[in-house]
């Protein structure tokens, strides 16, 4: 069996200028696998677009998979922050407000630079074994703890169960929106999107009338 690349940065940056070397390697790695493809980017390449020597590459990551690894780790982050803020804003909110504003913003955080989006979404198997898993655990957990404060609205289901489907189903919309075919689905689209998602989500949770 051929042993996988490693995924993990050799060391972490702490003084400024490595953080800046680290960020530059980063974001070259992002650009060059939009415009070229998983194949196509190699370290040497990655090195070249951000400037800095193929040595000064290899401090920080041992591969390009690792590179890969780091560009995933931060752009599941930077969506990551967006539904923690709105997780925290909806916690008070009714079900169904709660659900649109977080299908909506869903939506609106896969959408951050789409075409990295799918690019990642292709390449994850390829860059190794990711944690890719913690935000899951983490969106699970947030949802989780919206859906107790709120049972007194919803019919008689366990949380795990609903959590689960509230989760995957909203997930799965918006993945599905950034992977659409089309380079940007028209907004008016985008709006039928949300109120559908909306209305299942909210009447698979609610007590039918």
């Amino acid at each position: 069996m051929a042993r996988k690349p490693p995924t993990k940065p050799r060391k972490n940056a702490l003084q400024e200028r490595s953080r800046a070397t680290v960020d530059a390697l980063i974001e070259a790695t992002a650009r060059i696998l939009v415009r070229e493809g998983f194949e196509k980017t190699s370290t040497n390449r990655i090195a070249e677009v951000a400037g800095v020597s193929v040595g000064s590459l290899y401090q920080y990551f041992p591969s390009k998979e690792a590179l890969v690894a780091a560009v995933i780790d931060r752009h599941h982050e930077e969506i990551m922050g967006i539904v923690r803020a709105t997780l925290c804003d909806v916690m008070d909110m009714p079900i169904e407000k709660a659900v649109r504003r977080l299908v909506t913003v869903a939506i609106d955080a896969h959408r951050i630079n789409p075409k990295l989006h799918r690019v990642l979404a292709e390449q994850i198997p390829r860059a190794g074994k990711l944690d890719v898993e913690a935000f899951n655990r983490e969106v699970h957990t947030l949802v989780r703890a919206y859906l107790d404060s709120h049972r007194k609205e919803m019919r008689k289901i366990d949380l795990d169960v609903a959590t689960f489907i509230c989760v995957s189903t909203i997930e799965a919309v918006a993945h599905n929106t950034v992977l659409n075919p089309a380079e940007m689905l028209p907004e008016k689209t985008v709006r039928t999107l949300v109120d559908e998602t909306t209305r299942m989500v909210v009447g698979f949770l609610k007590p039918s009338a």
